[in-house]
């Protein structure tokens, strides 16, 4: 099936589980476990269960950007460590593999990297301050499902992507201050 058209799957279905009750978290996993093949059952939807809301309702990482984590890792996450019988080298294998270009840090940076270059923050209660007094209106409902939608086909894509392009794209905003310069990672400038 042409890639395009499994993207567009995986919106649509993310779009339609938030009318049906799925939590945002939930909405993009169901999507994604339906409509791509991960490998896992698709009882590990139950992992995003928690997610909604910012972390049950706590309003911390928005549930759509912790359920395209969720789903892009279901795919291209770490199972275990690198093997290597010299414990120095092979913490320094694990490090190159989250850290490294590729790495898989610089996949997953791209999700809240985009969430919040699109809608301004991250965190659930920032993108839904508006309706603090208001949190089961249809107009907050409404800005979330787009978020879902949104995050749910950028995870689509960040999945059917070849994993060694997609985590080898530049650092976004993050904790340590990594960017590049040429394909060397550096502290302190960000």
């Amino acid at each position: 099936m042409d890639r395009n058209v499994i993207i567009e799957r995986v919106r649509e279905r993310a779009r339609k589980n938030f009318s049906k009750g799925y939590n945002c978290a939930e909405c993009i996993m169901e999507a994604v476990v339906t409509n791509i093949d991960t490998g896992l059952p698709k009882d590990v939807m139950k992992l995003a269960t928690g997610f909604g809301g910012g972390v049950g309702l706590f309003g911390d990482t928005c549930g759509a950007v912790t359920g395209a984590i969720l789903a892009v890792g279901a795919v291209h996450g770490r199972s275990e460590l690198p093997p290597d019988e010299d414990r120095k080298k092979a913490l320094q294998k694990a490090t190159d593999e989250l850290y490294g270009n590729p790495g898989l840090y610089r996949l997953f940076n791209q999700i809240p990297n985009y969430i919040n270059k699109k809608y301004g923050a991250t965190l659930c209660r920032e993108i839904a301050k508006k309706w603090q007094d208001t949190w089961l209106c249809r107009e907050h409902a409404l800005h979330c499902r787009e978020i879902i939608t949104d995050a749910a086909g950028l995870a689509a894509e960040l999945i059917l992507s070849k994993r060694e392009e997609s985590a080898a794209k530049p650092f976004g905003s993050n904790v340590e201050n990594l960017s590049d310069e040429g394909d060397v990672c550096t502290l302190g400038k960000g």
